[in-house]
């Protein structure tokens, strides 16, 4: 890895992977963020799936909260089901088609929701049926974990590993586009390939924006 100019730039392929739950905002945005890096940077993503559920299951929530988790796990048990019948190259087309309805549209509907995005991609409506069985809990668990373990217990998500090294963020609260989305992976990449970093934080004050 090199410096030229004000960029962080290295001849090899990065390797990104990306544990999503369709549900968090954040984790859309950062999602969102490394498509766009995908178009400026040598990058190759593979996409997994962790669980707002799993994640908050032993916490202290409020009631409106426990009862949003209680519901989490439709979506996420629905694309387990879908990457065990159509492989793993459907999650990001499925985590894309189920997260737009839920951040751009603002449909809280997981059902519907979850409907539609299976009719978007042509994949069996018997899918749905997944979200309210514990068929799939255990590879979800499983999934969950391989993602974030390696980061700790006092982190949420987003949580990307790049190279192999596990960390908690980028959060976002815009979606960089274009060279301003490549000079954030710059810096992300840059961090964690220093093997003693561990944290850079400052209150967020900003709800996201998904545009």
């Amino acid at each position: 890895m090199t410096m030229i100019g004000d960029a962080v730039t290295s001849s090899e392929t990065a390797h990104v992977d990306f544990w999503f739950d369709p549900l968090c905002p954040w984790a859309w945005i950062t999602s969102r963020w490394m498509l766009e890096v995908r178009e400026v940077r040598d990058v190759e993503i593979t996409w997994h799936v962790m669980s707002l559920a799993v994640l908050n299951e032993d916490r202290d929530l409020n009631d409106d909260y426990r009862a949003l988790m209680d519901r989490a796990w439709g979506p996420v048990r629905v694309v387990v089901a879908a990457a065990r019948e159509k492989g793993p190259e459907i999650l990001e087309p499925l985590y894309t088609a189920l997260g737009t309805r839920i951040h751009h549209e603002d449909n809280k509907d997981f059902d519907v929701v979850i409907k539609e995005a299976l009719a978007e991609l042509d994949l069996p409506a018997s899918l749905a049926d997944a979200a309210n069985s514990t068929e799939y809990d255990e590879e979800l668990r499983a999934s969950h974990h391989r993602g974030m373990d390696p980061v700790g217990l006092d982190v949420g998500t987003p949580t990307i590993h790049v190279n192999g090294v596990a960390f908690f963020g980028p959060v976002l609260s815009r979606i960089p586009r274009g060279e301003d989305a490549g000079r954030v992976f710059d810096g992300a990449r840059l961090l964690a390939s220093y093997p003693h970093f561990f944290e850079l934080k400052r209150t967020r004050h900003e709800r996201p924006e998904f545009d």
